[in-house]
C-alpha cells in the first residue's frame, strides 16, 4: 500500500500517570522505526499528559459526545478533546456499542462532530460469534458500517475504518488471514461506493482482534489491511512496538 501501516493502541479503561513511562518508550521506539505510523488512545485523564510527553506518535481519544457543549454531565465533546491534544477519536467500538447501547445513528453523529472539531475518526465495525457462524458476517458488517460512517463532504480524507470481529477480542481467538482479507475487501467496496473510487481507495482499514507480535505479520499481510487497532498488547512498549516492528518487516510496508 502507498501509505505506511497505521498501528493504533487502544488503552481502554487502563492507565494512570505511572504509565506515562510506557507512552514515552513507545514514542522513542517510533522515532527509530519510521516504516509505520504509530498512535495511542489513552483514557481521557491521560490525553493531555501523553500529548505533552510524546513527539512522534499520534494521540487520540476513545469516544466523544455528539454535542458541542451543554448540560451533559460526565460527557466530553470533540472540541474539548481536541483542546486537550487529541488528533483522532475511536468511535463505534464494540464495547461501547454493547456497554452503552450506542446505535449506528448516534455513532454517525459523533463522527460528524469529531470531524467538525478538526479531528480524524477511526470507525469500528464487527460481528459477534453467532453472526459469524450463521454465515451473515459480511452482510452485518457492511450494514453496520453504512449506517455509522460520517457523511460530511471531506469525511474520507480523515477517516480510518477498523474491522474488529467481536469473537476475537480478548478471547484468544484470531481470524485467519483469509477471513480478514475477505472482510476487508468487502469493506473497501463499500467505501468506494460511498466516497468514490479515488477517495474510497485511500481510506485505511485496520484489523483489530487479538493482534500480537507473533501473529501481526501474517494478519496484516492480508488483502486490504492497512494496519492494526491493538488493545491489551498496546499497554506495554515491548508488546506494542513488537507488533509495529513485525508489520514494518512485511513486503507491503
Amino acid at each position: 500500500m502507498a501509505q505506511r501501516p497505521y498501528i493504533v493502541g487502544n488503552w481502554k479503561m487502563n492507565g494512570t500517570r505511572a504509565m506515562l513511562s510506557e507512552a514515552r518508550a513507545i514514542d522513542r521506539a517510533a522515532q527509530r522505526h519510521m516504516k509505520v505510523e504509530v498512535a495511542l488512545a489513552p483514557p481521557y485523564t491521560l490525553i493531555h499528559a501523553v500529548h505533552r510527553e510524546v513527539e512522534q506518535i499520534g494521540v487520540g481519544a476513545q469516544d466523544c459526545h455528539p454535542g458541542a457543549e451543554g448540560p451533559h454531565t460526565g460527557d466530553i465533546s470533540a472540541s474539548m478533546l481536541a483542546d486537550a491534544g487529541a488528533k483522532f477519536v475511536i468511535l463505534g467500538h464494540s464495547e461501547r456499542r454493547a456497554d452503552h447501547n450506542e446505535s449506528d445513528e448516534l455513532i454517525e453523529r459523533k463522527a460528524d462532530a469529531a470531524l467538525e472539531a478538526g479531528m480524524r475518526v477511526i470507525m469500528c465495525c464487527g460481528e459477534d460469534a453467532r453472526t459469524r457462524d450463521s454465515g451473515k458476517a459480511e452482510k452485518f458488517v457492511l450494514k453496520q458500517l453504512r449506517a455509522s460512517l460520517p457523511r460530511l463532504d471531506d469525511a474520507a480524507e480523515r477517516l480510518t475504518v477498523a474491522y474488529e470481529p467481536i469473537w476475537a477480542i480478548g478471547t484468544g481467538n484470531t481470524a485467519t488471514p483469509e477471513d480478514v482479507g475477505q472482510m476487508h475487501t468487502a469493506i473497501r467496496g463499500l467505501l468506494v461506493e460511498l466516497y468514490g473510487q479515488e477517495e474510497g481507495a485511500e481510506v485505511r482499514i485496520l484489523y483489530g482482534g487479538s493482534v500480537k507480535p507473533e501473529n501481526a505479520r501474517d494478519l496484516l499481510s492480508a488483502d486490504e489491511v492497512g494496519g492494526a487497532l491493538v488493545g491489551g498488547a498496546s499497554l506495554t512498549a515491548d508488546s506494542f512496538m513488537g507488533i509495529a516492528l513485525a508489520v514494518g518487516e512485511t513486503p507491503e510496508a
